[in-house]
């Protein structure tokens, strides 16, 4: 069998080659491994929130301050963990990340002042999930071209699964020995299982280690131009970020207590939002498998096209089985809109600075995330109603889906990639 001429050759020294491999797939799975076990601090902090305000005397709004600290540390650590990630690779990182993550939980375990926990949950433990997210699907983002979406997705799931996975295990470990040893179990876990997983990563990406210049620049080069600086379409998508999840933030964040004002009550709420996440899940495979085919860009757009129409149908829809049918819409919707940025990212902005630019992206989505949950908060304090609250949402997602269509309106193939 003759090659395409129109194809570039590939020989068995080509680092092209190894892109979308079985070592690529294989590289995949440890990378949602250590994911998965390296965001128990997004959970744990929740799950031990009822035993540490009765443990320090507090009030649950007191006790959600470490949980605060936590996401602030997260969406901080997306940019810093990136940017040494871009530096020194992934394995360095990780490797620090664990000993923070562990170190945090110990230290968090043996404190005597909520004020101590909540600077473990931040400077340590939050900074140290965060290198299983953006920065990691960065990583990933290297080893795959044609299956890159699927890979991204694939990746970015693994807080998603670790709050599947680590809730069932931790509700047991609390009641039977209380959040402390609770605790300690987590940081024993993280630090004899984090370390050896990311060794298996140790492999630079392939354009780091090319050495013909021409190759390397082509491989790192962008598929996509939309005719801007990277200055000003990292600009846009950090803004796209924190509106699209000031938006999705108003049904996470506040179902379970709309559910409580209906009459439905806290339980069906919970449920409602397990339900969510699971199509958060489902959602995110979904979209990545169509950003292989048609782009991340055209993905984002229509994933926030359907998160708005979900939240319209919040609007008139507020019966207790309607509410399961779209809330499991809302989860199909969304679920893969976050992932997206991180292939935009690829598609557009230079390979070498993929770790802060992601991370970047994901801070702003962290920041939305939390905006948008105050600000439904204040609209319904200010109302008496989450009907309004649903419309702002709206109104933010109105401006996400304004700025993907024009960065998809400008876009253009780039002459200078790798085909």
């Amino acid at each position: 069998m003759t090659a395409d001429p129109g194809q570039p050759h590939r020989h068995a020294g080509d680092p092209s080659a190894v892109l979308d491999s079985p070592y690529a797939w294989f590289r995949l799975c440890m990378s949602l491994t250590v994911a998965t076990i390296g965001s128990v601090g997004m959970w744990a902090i929740i799950l031990a929130m009822p035993s540490v305000e009765q443990d320090f005397g507090t009030t649950r709004a007191e006790a959600s301050l470490a949980y605060t600290a936590t996401m602030l540390g997260f969406a901080f650590g997306n940019v810093a963990m990136g940017h040494l990630v871009d530096r020194f690779g992934v394995t360095p990182v990780l490797i620090l990340a664990s000993l923070m993550i562990s170190g945090g939980h110990f230290l968090a375990a043996g404190a005597e002042s909520l004020w101590f926990l909540s600077v473990c949950q931040g400077v340590l433990i939050g900074l140290g999930t965060a290198a299983g997210f953006g920065p990691l699907v960065a990583d990933i983002s290297h080893w795959f071209k044609k299956r890159r979406g699927i890979a991204i997705a694939a990746g970015a799931s693994g807080n998603y699964l670790a709050g599947v996975v680590w809730p069932i295990f931790l509700r047991d470990a609390i009641d039977a020995e209380g959040w402390r040893a609770a605790y300690e179990m987590i940081g024993v876990i993280t630090l004899v299982t984090m370390i050896p997983l990311s060794l298996f990563l140790l492999r630079k990406a392939p354009h780091l280690t090319e050495t013909d210049e021409k190759v390397k620049a082509a491989m790192e080069s962008p598929a996509v131009n939309a005719g801007l600086s990277p200055a000003m379409l990292q600009w846009l998508l950090i803004f796209a970020g924190v509106a699209c999840c000031v938006a999705m933030s108003m049904p996470q964040v506040h179902i379970v207590a709309y559910c409580a004002d209906l009459g439905y009550g806290v339980a069906v709420g919970a449920e409602m939002l397990s339900l969510m996440l699971a199509g958060g899940v489902a959602s995110r495979l979904l979209f990545g498998l169509l950003a292989d085919h048609i782009g991340g860009v055209k993905t984002l757009l229509l994933g926030s096209a359907l998160q708005c129409m979900a939240l319209f149908l919040y609007i008139p829809f507020d019966g207790l089985v309607s509410l399961y049918v779209v809330s499991l819409i809302f989860g199909l919707s969304q679920g893969g809109i976050v992932p997206s940025y991180a292939v935009v990212i690829r598609e557009y902005l230079p390979a070498r600075e993929a770790g802060q630019r992601i991370g970047l992206v994901m801070m702003a989505t962290v920041i939305g995330m939390a905006l948008g949950g105050w600000l439904s908060g204040l609209v319904f304090d200010l109302t008496g109603s989450y009907q309004l609250a649903f419309i702002n949402g709206i109104l933010w997602n109105f401006a996400n889906m304004g700025i993907i269509a024009l960065i998809l309106f400008r876009s253009r193939p780039s002459k200078t990639a790798l085909a």
